[in-house]
Parts: C-alpha cells; structure tokens; sequence
C-alpha cells in the first residue's frame, strides 16, 4: 500500500494552519491512489500534538519528538524526514509552500534523489498516477508536471487547498527515533530573532488589505490597518511601498516576497505590475481601488473601484463597523 506521507509544520508545539491543508490532501489523495496517509511532525515533545490531525483524515501520526528538533535547521530536518520516508517508503511526500516547506521540501527531494514540484495549485490522479498543477513565469501559464521517480515531492501553496476538520477520530501516534549524526550538521543555530508583533501571518490569512504607492506614505497605512482589523485580516504591501520604507519586508507581496491566497484581496494604490500579480493572482476574490482606469490591476479583478481611495477607504471602514 502506497504511503502519501504530509509534514505537519508547527511552531511552540502549535499547528500551522498549513499543516491540517497538507495532511487533509493527503488523506484525499490516499482515497485516489488506494493508500494509506500519514502525517509527520517534528519537534520537542509533539507527541501529544497528533492525534488532532486525525480529523483531517490521517490514520498516524509518526512524531520525531526530541530536544534537538526544537528549533529548526535545515540539515537536521531534512535527515530526519529521509529516514522517515525510506521507513515507511512513502511515495508522495507533501510540504507546505512555507519558509520552512520552501527550504526543506528540496533539500529532502535532493537527499532521495526523486522529483520535485513547488508551489503546487492543483492536483489529480489518473490510472494511478499523480500529476501536479504549478505556475511558471510568474504566474503567466500553468503547467501539469509527473514525476519520472519513484517518490514525488510536492509543496503546496497555503490557503488553497481545503482543510476541513471532518467526523474522524483521533490519529494513532508513534514515537520516531531521529538518526544519530542529526545534531552533527555543517550549521548551527544561534539564535532566532523574531518580532513580537502578534500579527496574522500574511500567507494564512483569508483577508488581506494591500497597499501600494498610491498610499503616498507610511502614515496613511493606518487606513488598512483599521479596515483589516475590522474584517479580522492582515495588511499586505507592494514592493514599491516596501522598497520606498513604507512597510517591512515581511509585508510584501509578490514574486520577490510572499505568495497569497487568501479569500479576499483588496489592493489600495496598487496599478498591478506582473511582479506583484505573480504573488496574488490566485487569491479567490479581488478588489481593486485605483484611481487610474487604466492600471493593470483591474485586468485580473473581480471587482474594481476607480476613485480616490482616501475617500473610498474611510467609507469601507464606515461600512465594516456597521457590519
């Protein structure tokens, strides 16, 4: 029986949100290819953490719990998940197309010597064999890639496949012993700084309220940091505004910052270069506030405002509140 093996991505002993998407389309994918879907999670002390996987449909859970899985490194991770997929000879391994799914899903592909696809929209099964849709040339064309290997690794792009917590119980949870030169790796890790802003994480949030370089300054970002507020959303930024000192890098949305799928997407001042498309076009919903008719945002909109989005945005917020 083939295993379609899904890495459940965690921080603090917390599951992302990525993770029930990787674990509910392998439990899918399971169903189409006649095998069995479980879940990997890596870590100190995840033991406790499987089982709610089980609802999306994951039969085990294989916990690579140990001290030295705390913080994450490359090396270490991507040895550890080698082992664990030569164990259970897993033929579809799934990532989440995170920071950390982006830099481990290769590194893994490259140790078992197998294909490899990224940033993955769509997936589908035909006489048994799995085939994956991803975007090429910034988002220009799409194309469908089959692995020639025996094992396939895929990354998934966040917030486009569902996860949806289902009738199932709790997923049963083995405790894996990591190799033994794990700790042994070229790099170690010093220390992680991160910023204690408690904002939604751009890639997971189903809203998100945009900005470019019609904002005209950092101080008019406050707008979009009340009208995401309000529909419980986080702010995004073009590189523009980002390049100008506007907003931080993590904000930034496109081909040289992150890649967005969110439900709703409403773009301020953005006029809709390609490199920005590349990172937002497969959101669900697109609204658009520009005052040029002519900017290519509204090419790829489902809706679109022409007009002065200082006073399109204040009458938003207006509105938000009342709802």
């Amino acid at each position: 029986m083939s295993v379609i093996l899904a890495f459940a991505e965690q921080r603090n002993n917390t599951f992302r949100k990525t993770a029930f998407e990787v674990a509910g389309t392998a439990a899918r994918l399971a169903g189409d290819m006649g095998g069995q879907a479980v879940a990997l999670v890596a870590g100190a002390d995840v033991e406790g953490m499987g089982p709610e996987l089980g609802k999306y449909g994951v039969s085990t859970v294989k916990a690579l719990s140990d001290a030295s899985f705390k913080d994450y490194t490359g090396e270490s991770y991507a040895t550890a998940v080698c082992e664990a997929a030569k164990t259970l000879d897993a033929k579809v391994i799934l990532f989440p197309a995170s920071s950390m799914g982006k830099d481990l899903a290769p590194r893994v592909a490259a140790l078992l010597g197998c294909g490899m696809a990224s940033d993955c929209i769509e997936l589908k099964v035909e006489d048994g064999n799995l085939s994956a849709k991803r975007p090429l040339y910034g988002g220009k064309v799409h194309a469908w890639v089959t692995a020639t290997t025996d094992s396939f690794v895929l990354t998934l792009r966040p917030n486009v496949f569902t996860a949806e917590a289902g009738s199932g119980g709790d997923a049963a949870v083995d405790k894996l012993d990591g190799p033994a030169a794990v700790a042994g790796g070229q790099a170690s890790l010093k220390e992680i700084l991160q910023e204690a802003s408690g904002k939604i994480d751009l890639t997971e949030a189903n809203i998100i309220v945009a900005g470019g370089r019609g904002m005209k300054g950092p101080e008019n970002y406050k707008f979009l940091e009340e009208l995401a507020g309000l529909l419980k959303g986080a702010v995004g930024a073009s590189r523009a505004a980002v390049d100008s000192g506007w907003r931080p890098h993590s904000d930034q949305v496109g081909q040289t910052g992150k890649t967005v799928s969110p439900t709703l997407y409403i773009a301020c001042g953005i006029s809709g270069a390609i490199q920005h498309l590349a990172g937002m076009s497969s959101s669900k919903f697109i609204v658009a506030i520009n005052k040029d008719a002519d900017a290519p945002i509204f090419k790829v909109s489902d809706y679109g405002v022409v007009g002065d989005l200082f006073e399109v945005i204040p009458a938003l917020i207006e509105q938000a509140k009342k709802l």
